[in-house]
This record gives structure tokens, sequence and C-alpha cells, in this order.
């Protein structure tokens, strides 16, 4: 049974759940390194609050977070259904939907990372290279970003581990189509649904080897600073 299981495997949720985390992990990094630096080096009136909800989806059940995906960019949302119109496009029902939702929800492990990381420079390295003639961008790139990455680095592992078992949010917003928008976790889902409990295993062991990977490199990497 187990050969014939085997046998039988598609690959396709993985090969996606793999693409979807992989591209939703640079939107996070993109995204969270940029508001952990301002955050951390450019507190502003409110900056609080506003970290506050760019955390949210830590907290919040990831429906709500794809109640608001849909809200803010269903067909017939202001932004969606000006999409639609102009391009013929839709996230909805679409794999780039099941990327967006997993970067919503990951975005929080690299900002968080991110902010700490910056926070706990030393300024006096950073004030240096500006007295030898460094623009504020070089400074940045050689000086700060290096400083902070194994922080950042460590919150982004994390977060692809995040994308890669993300379902609520996800399945909201792209559903759950075979050989479309079907990750993992919604193929683990779909087959306990259907009583195939021997494939809903497979897919399991599947997606905890890789999250345990993710996890020990992490940690090894941590320790090794």
């Amino acid at each position: 049974m187990t050969n014939a299981l085997l046998d039988s495997f598609d690959a396709f949720p993985l090969i996606l759940s793999l693409k979807v985390a992989a591209l939703a992990t640079v939107l996070a990094l993109v995204a969270g390194v940029g508001l952990g630096w301002l955050f951390a080096r450019k507190p502003f009136p409110g900056s609080s609050m506003a970290e506050a909800v760019f955390m949210l989806p830590l907290v919040l059940p990831p429906t709500v977070i794809g109640y608001a995906i849909l809200l803010a960019a269903g067909r017939r949302s202001p932004l969606g259904s000006w999409i639609y119109e102009h391009f013929d496009y839709t996230i909805i029902f679409s794999w780039h939907g099941a990327v967006v939702a997993s970067a919503i929800v990951a975005l929080p492990l690299v900002l968080k990372s991110a902010s700490a990381a910056f926070a706990g420079i030393d300024r006096t390295l950073e004030s240096a290279a500006s007295t030898l003639g460094q623009s504020r961008w070089s400074v940045f790139v050689r000086v700060t970003l290096p400083l902070a990455w194994p922080g950042i680095l460590a919150g982004t592992l994390l977060a692809f581990a995040r994308a890669m078992g993300e379902f609520g949010a996800s399945l909201m917003v792209a559903g759950s189509i075979p050989h479309r928008t079907q990750t993992l976790s919604m193929a683990i889902y779909d087959a306990t649904q259907a009583g195939q409990d021997d494939l809903a295993l497979l897919l399991v062991v599947i997606t905890s080897a890789i999250s345990i990977a993710i996890l020990v490199a992490c940690n090894r990497y941590l320790s090794l600073r």
C-alpha cells in the first residue's frame, strides 16, 4: 500500500507550497526590513499603533485576514474591480492570492526580528562610517544591514516556515483548486475530508519534515552567532 501511495503521489501541492512560501517570504522580507527600520530608527506620533496594526496577523484568526483581503482586493472592492476592469485579472481563486495571504501572515515575524536587530546596533559604528564620507545609503548597506542581518535572517526563516503552513487566509482567498491553488495544507484538509487517511498522513509527514528542517537550521544558525 505504501509503494502504491508513493507511486500515485501528486507533487503539485508540494511544489506550489514551496513556490508560494518563497515568494511570500521575499515580499515579507522587503516589507519587514523597511518597516522594521522605520519603527526602530524613525519613530513618529502613532508609530506604536501602526506597528501593532502590522503585527495583528500574529494574533488574529487567519479567516479574519482572508476576509480583510477579500474586502480590499476582491472583485467587489474598488481596487479589485479596477484591476479586473483594466487588466482582466484578480488574485481571488489564484495562487497569487495565496502568496499575498501568506506574505501578510509571515510579515510580523520578519518585522519584529528586523526591528529588534536594528534597535540593537551600536550607533557609533554608523557614525564612524559617516565621518569617513559614506552616504546614508552606503552606511545602511555596508554597516547597518550586515550588523542586523543575523536577526533578520532568523525572522526570515521563521517567516518561510509560517508561509509553508498557511491555510485559513489562503483558503478564503485562493481556494483549494487541484493543480491550480491547492497547497500542502489544503491537500491535507481535502484528503482528510475525503477519508484518504494514508495520503493525509504522508502529506503531514512531508510538511512536518520541511518545517523541522527550517527550524533546526534557524536554531543552528543562531547558536553559531
